[in-house]
């Protein structure tokens, strides 16, 4: 059974920098895309960054060149360097995992961002 661990969220000022991580284990996960999800206040869950099984990025407009996501560790870890925060970025942050045969969504327990002066 897959799981996922996320850590990393806190409290930062506008402008500051953040690093969440995410911990697979469970299955083989060079057939999973990872990634990660936040929900801000009172909005819906919304995509953030995606890293493919291809070794591709995709981010989400509102994080472009402010975040970035990569994979090691045989691509069971998932990292996401936030960058120049800004207060519209707060939010729960979640890890995710999906298999790219099943198309089955794994999901992480989730990590608090707050940016505020």
């Amino acid at each position: 059974q897959v799981q996922l661990v996320g850590s990393g969220g806190g409290l930062v000022q506008p402008g500051g920098s953040l690093r969440l991580s995410c911990e697979a284990s469970g299955d083989i996960f060079s057939i999973y895309n990872m990634g990660w999800y936040r929900q801000p206040p009172g909005k819906e869950l919304e995509l953030v960054a995606v890293a493919t099984t291809g070794g591709g990025t995709n981010y989400a407009d509102s994080v472009k060149g402010r975040f970035t996501i990569s994979r090691v560790n045989n691509w069971r870890t998932v990292y996401l360097q936030m960058n120049s925060l800004k207060p519209e970025d707060t939010a729960v942050y979640y890890c995710n995992a999906q298999n790219t045969r099943t198309r089955v969504d794994t999901w992480g327990q989730g990590t608090q961002v707050t940016v505020s002066s």
